[in-house]
């Protein structure tokens, strides 16, 4: 199936990384400070680089809405050194569960018209913000942590009786959510919305925005890797998608500027029997809104 939707020619994922961090104030300097501080001081550069990496962007003052609006309660969950603020929708009580991920700089209200697609299927969305983003508490967030909050919270919502059926994800949520479906996630239904491929990749746009050479790049790599006690390729969708068992659904825009078109296809290579909702000039976060995709997902996350 493809969706077609009118839209500007692509930008590169380079474009596209650094229009994010140069739309923030302060970080043209915080690029000239650590390409100094990399040649006169190279671990503390390491470091620096380590924490703007793991810091989410835009902040998440920025993205926090007034409220969750009438139907949702929003709980805080205490969870490693920070908390996930957990939307919940009222709704009935047996109903199946979805649970719905952000992507990095990401928070609930990106999801809420996906959640309204969901309700009006008879589930009940229940939306988590990770660490440093939206309601959560906390300044930074890794990849592996958002693998571990989407587990944590998926038993939790079982033990308090509910049955999660699906897990839907966007972006490094999506990421994340197959990795957490590939250690044995007990959901019958997963899409991955515009997922990353290769998070290694990203350290290497990362990289080449803030000027960072590959020696100092590959340190901060390895440093957030023994800090996780997880080594990022394996998240890769070659090193997940044959441990997926649950039916799962890829969207992904051709001219996605952010995660490629290619991210998305790896995932259906890799994933056993998944299929590929392929949309055209929805980029990455109007795929979010977009009626038709809203009522693929949902059609496919009740089914």
């Amino acid at each position: 199936m493809e969706i077609t939707s009118k839209m500007p020619a692509p930008r590169s994922s380079l474009d596209a990384t650094a229009a994010l961090y140069q739309s923030l104030p302060g970080v043209g300097l915080f690029r000239f400070a650590l390409g100094l501080t990399q040649r006169v001081w190279p671990s503390l550069a390491v470091r620096a680089a380590g924490r703007l990496f793991l810091t989410p962007l835009p902040p998440k003052w920025m993205q926090r809405a007034a409220g969750a609006g009438d139907g949702w309660r929003i709980e805080q969950w205490p969870f490693e050194s920070a908390t996930l603020a957990v939307h919940a929708h009222w709704g009935p009580a047996d109903a199946p569960v979805v649970l719905l991920v952000h992507g990095w700089g990401g928070h609930a209200d990106q999801l809420r018209p996906l959640a309204q697609a969901l309700i009006e299927k008879g589930l009940r969305p229940v939306i988590v913000e990770m660490p440093g983003h939206g309601h959560s508490g906390g300044m930074r967030s890794t990849l592996p942590q958002f693998a571990r909050a989407i587990d944590y919270v998926s038993n939790r919502l079982h033990q308090q009786g509910n049955t999660v059926t699906a897990l839907v994800a966007h972006s490094l949520g999506a990421t994340a959510a197959a990795y957490a479906a590939s250690r044995g996630l007990g959901v019958r239904r997963l899409v991955l919305i515009a997922p990353a491929a290769s998070p290694p990749a990203f350290t290497r746009l990362f990289a080449q925005v803030f000027g960072l050479s590959e020696r100092t790049r590959a340190a901060m790599q390895a440093r957030i890797e023994a800090r996780e006690s997880m080594l990022m390729p394996l998240f890769e969708a070659v090193a997940v998608g044959s441990r997926i068992g649950a039916a799962t659904l890829v969207v992904h825009d051709r001219q996605d500027a952010m995660n490629r078109f290619g991210d998305g296809e790896a995932y259906v290579e890799a994933v056993p029997g998944a299929q590929l909702l392929a949309t055209d000039g929805l980029g990455h976060r109007k795929i979010l809104r977009d009626a038709q995709v809203l009522d693929a997902v949902a059609r496919f996350a009740s089914a």
